[in-house]
């Protein structure tokens, strides 16, 4: 199960269960796991985190909001999203997951193309108000 990719202790709690494991052998084996450090929620955070940011190029909101549906706390989320947004240049990330929706040199033309860009930037977890400042400037007037 581990061998293909990182799972949290949820994950791996939650594999164990839909194969019908007892509850006492899951409990045994989360913890031998967690001896030998295969499972680690804040490594399996982060390495979420920066597939996130690098491949799909989402904002802080979205990448804590996925950490936290594999399963991992709250506190561990918010603590590894800002130390790997410290690492990153929020504005260029924007840029990059703006220039998937809109090819370079390109302008919005329009409100419709407008709010949809807005909706969509949103929805990826930046800030609504840098969304509008971004898109702001690269408007027609």
């Amino acid at each position: 199960m581990l061998g293909r990719r990182e799972l949290s202790e949820a994950q791996v709690r939650q594999r164990l269960a839909r194969r019908q494991h007892d509850r006492e052998i899951i409990d045994a084996t989360i913890e031998r796991l967690r001896e030998e450090r295969s499972i680690d929620d804040a490594r399996v955070a982060e390495a979420i985190a920066r597939s996130q940011t690098s491949f799909r190029k989402r904002g802080k909101l979205r990448v804590r909001l996925q950490i936290e549906r594999a399963g991992i706390a709250g506190d561990i989320a918010r603590r590894v999203v800002d130390e790997v947004f410290a690492d990153l240049d929020a504005d260029h990330l924007l840029d990059a997951a703006l220039a998937r929706r809109l090819r370079p040199g390109d302008d919005i033309a329009d409100d419709r193309t407008f709010n949809r860009l807005y909706r969509y930037l949103v929805a990826q977890g930046f800030e609504p108000d840098r969304v509008m400042a971004l898109l702001r400037t690269r408007r027609l007037k």
